[in-house]
């Protein structure tokens, strides 16, 4: 007899809501596997969902398809985080960065696209006689101010930057963070941030929300989130960042490791890990809900802010 074999389906990103305010940064933060880069994609048509739907200045980009999904796509980007696997090591910087311009028709003349692109070079920081060069031949931050400009080339509204600064060094992070934020006043896009380092995202959004296992669990202003984390898992979050005087507030505790998606506890995900855990968290699931002590908060927890 033949073996039978049983298929296991779990969800990546499960009944996750976002709304994303123009002009402003979303941090969305969370451990490695929690689904944050998944969901990044997901917003940019680059994976397929299952169910739910993405809405783009009142367009539906689950129904979009052919001619219609190709207009919607210069006004939604990525920046991502190895910018040398993301760049093409044939191209010169020049080439890529008329590719866009060309395809999307966003230039007359030829004329008119190398003014744009060597508008995009000082935008970004880069020498007009750099743009003639490869890949291979700039640092890593360089390449990711090149990975920038490819994505402000089709002048976007929304970019999704997926931990665009975690493969550089510190000196040269914040380099790249205040171009961002330079990228952001000038052109008024909007980011979606991605990063697992709680202190690049309080440097860099307005609001905040936090993913475990697929789900978001708690949302707030990045000051309210910073100053009083609403959700148990928000708050280790927090207490894994070098800070002694944080550590001795909260306290210290071993949270473990996150159990498999394919083999998720009953009732709140979170409370094998949870020292606050009532037996009531072991059977229901908690809703993402105002908090009660916080206004500005929302958090999937029956007891937020109780550490």
């Amino acid at each position: 007899m033949g073996r039978g074999w049983s298929k296991t389906v779990f969800s990546s990103v499960d009944n996750v809501s976002l709304e994303i305010r123009r002009g402003e940064t979303l941090g969305l933060v969370g451990e490695s596997g929690s689904g944050k880069s998944t969901l990044g994609r997901c917003l940019l048509k680059l994976i397929d969902w299952d169910s739910g739907d993405v809405q783009y200045q009142g367009l539906s980009l689950k129904t979009l398809r052919g001619r219609d999904l190709r207009r919607i796509r210069p006004k939604i980007q990525m920046i991502f985080q190895d910018p040398m696997a993301c760049l093409n090591p044939r191209l010169s910087v020049r080439a890529m960065l008329e590719e866009p311009i060309m395809v999307h028709r966003l230039a007359t003349t030829y004329r008119e696209c190398r003014q744009r692109v060597e508008s995009l070079a000082d935008l970004v920081g880069l020498r007009p006689d750099q743009l003639d060069r490869y890949p291979h031949e700039f640092s890593g931050g360089q390449r990711q101010r090149i990975g920038i400009a490819r994505a402000v080339a089709c002048q976007p509204d929304f970019i999704v930057c997926d931990e665009p600064v975690s493969s550089l060094d510190v000196s040269i992070q914040a380099q790249i963070l205040n171009l961002l934020k330079d990228v952001q006043t000038r052109l008024g896009i909007t980011y979606l941030f991605i990063s697992h380092d709680l202190r690049v995202v309080q440097y860099m959004s307005h609001q905040i929300a936090v993913m475990y296992l697929g789900k978001i669990v708690e949302t707030a202003k990045s000051t309210d989130f910073f100053a009083s984390p609403q959700h148990p898992y928000s708050q280790m979050l927090l207490r894994s960042v070098p800070d002694v005087d944080r550590k001795t507030e909260w306290g210290d505790g071993n949270f473990g490791e996150p159990p498999e998606l394919s083999r998720l506890p009953r009732g709140c995900s979170f409370h094998p890990r949870c020292a606050i855990a009532q037996p009531r968290c072991l059977i229901e699931v908690p809703r993402l809900e105002p908090s009660t002590t916080e206004p500005n908060s929302h958090a999937s927890c029956f007891f937020p802010g109780r550490r």
